[in-house]
Order: C-alpha cells, then structure tokens, then sequence
C-alpha cells in the first residue's frame, strides 16, 4: 500500500456490474478534482483473443476442458502486481490496451498510429506523471497465486459480487446484445470457467474493503432461461464492510430511504438507491486517501 500513490482496484466477474461502479468513481474524481491514470483489467490479459482461442484448442485436446480468462493461463498476475507495486513506489506505471471492437480499434489506432484488429492489444506505454491515484477495475484487482499478491499494494479494494444466478443472467444477456453470443455458447463459456472463477476470482472478495452485492427480490432459480434481467427496483444491493470503524452508518440510513443494518458490518439498500448508495459510501473513502496522500 502506498500513502503517497494510492491504488484502488475495482473487481468483479465478467457481467457483474463493475462498470456501474465505475461510473461512480469517474463522478467522485471530477467532482473532487481528482487526476486519475486507469488500467483497464483486460489490458493485462496474456493472451489476445487469436491466441487465447488457439491456447484454449491445445488445452482441450490435452483434456483440460477449463482453460479460460479467469485462470492464471490467460494473464499477467505479476504484471498486476508489479503495476500497482510500481506506481505506490513511484506515481507511473506501465499501461496498454486490449481492443474490444471495430470502433475502439479505430480510435486506438489513432492514438497510436497503428493497425491493430480487435482482440489484439496496444503497445505499452508509461502513465501516470501527476495523477493523484491509480484506478484498475477488471477480473483481478486483489488477485493471489503462489508468491503474487496483487492485494497487498491495494489501498482500497471494491468488489462487485451479484448473487451467482443473477450474475449468470447478465452475462447471458450482455454477451447476447453485444457479442451476439447464443445463450448455449455463454453457458459453456461459464461451465468452463467455473474451477477458475472459484479458485481466483472469489476469494478476492474477502480480500475487498467494501463489497456491493445485487439480490434480486423476483426467481431467479433458472438463470438460463430468464428473459430478461430483474430490474434495481427488483433487487437490494448488500454493502459489506470489512472494517465498520468509522463508517457512519446513521448517516448512510438517514440519506438512503429505506436502508437498513442487516449485521453491524453490513448494510442494504433498495436496488435502486444503488448509485446514491455507492457515492455515499466511496466519496468518503477517496477523500481519505487523498487527505492522507497530502498529509
């Protein structure tokens, strides 16, 4: 952890909502002035998509059937953690991005005065000259695996954990609408990431700060046939502390209508009271850090 370059690191499973969490972040950070370099979490993936698709092939004629983006495979854990070893030391890091579609591979391409294709990655380059904090949201903000530890160089760690089946409900739903993905394909895509998301992406969240959690007040028992996803006002979102101390819970209850204290760390809230909640809960946290980055 650093006091002078603070790291906060956003993490969630694909389709859990991180980029929600994100939003709110960007509106903390011009409402308080804040410079922030981001790491985007697929930058730091080891494999671009050709590849990850060729690695995934060789895997399963060897008869692993669960090679996937979630596993150690497919990315760069010590690269995460010197990213944010790096700039707690200094204020810089090193930065690239992954290529998603035709339009970002335009804009990107600009940049960069390169031909890249999506699925591909941009070069390295080093960010991070007078920015006031370091912002990663992606897979693995607070990831272990052996001697890495990305967690230990976090300041503030944000999980965005959705109950399992309404997560599955997401994914199915945002893979459909933007990667025009069958709901078949998306449930083998996560048959075969299950050991991995269990093995590296939920034990993160009992490394966070503060978790946000959607339950959905509608059945959900069957995820794969869902027609559509529960709206916020069909959901509470769970706000787990790991530490209350110092959280003004009265004061989250008396500005969230309808908030209530399930256990002394953790409270709940309509689901769509969700971005007050998240600004309300995070604002002071970012303030500290930045108080503290100057003290």
């Amino acid at each position: 952890m650093s006091r002078k370059h603070p790291v906060i690191a956003v993490t969630g499973s694909s389709g859990a909502g991180t980029t929600t969490v994100k939003r709110a972040f960007e509106n903390i950070f011009r409402r308080e002035s804040i410079s922030a370099a981001v790491v985007e979490g697929d930058s730091l993936h080891s494999l671009g998509r050709l590849a990850f698709r060729a690695a995934a092939a060789e895997a399963a004629k060897a008869g692993n059937h669960s090679f996937s983006h979630f596993g150690p495979e497919a990315n760069h854990f010590a690269k995460i953690e010197e990213t944010f070893k790096t700039y707690g030391e200094t204020g810089q890091c090193e930065r690239r991005y992954y290529i998603h579609s035709d339009a970002e591979a335009v804009d990107l391409n600009a940049r960069y005065n390169t031909n890249l294709k999506p699925g591909e990655f941009t070069p390295w380059e080093t960010v991070g000259e007078g920015s006031d904090i370091l912002f990663y949201e992606g897979l693995h903000g607070l990831v272990k695996h052996g001697d890495i530890d990305a967690s230990r160089y976090v300041d503030l760690g944000v999980g965005v954990v959705p109950i399992v089946n309404l997560e599955w409900i997401q994914k199915i739903h945002r893979d459909k609408a933007e990667r025009g993905y069958s709901a078949e394909a998306t449930v083998d895509t996560i048959l075969r990431r299950m050991p991995d998301y269990i093995n590296y992406i939920t034990p993160q969240f009992s490394r966070t700060t503060v978790n946000f959690q959607r339950v959905s007040t509608v059945d959900t028992s069957n995820p794969f046939i869902a027609r559509d996803i529960p709206t916020p006002d069909e959901s509470f979102v769970v706000v787990h502390f790991s530490e209350p101390k110092g959280v003004d819970f009265p004061y989250l209850q008396n500005m969230v209508p309808g908030a209530f204290m399930s256990r002394p760390n953790t409270l709940v809230v309509p689901g769509g009271k969700m971005n007050m909640t998240l600004e309300l809960v995070l604002g002071p946290m970012i303030h500290d850090l930045i108080e503290n980055r100057k003290k």
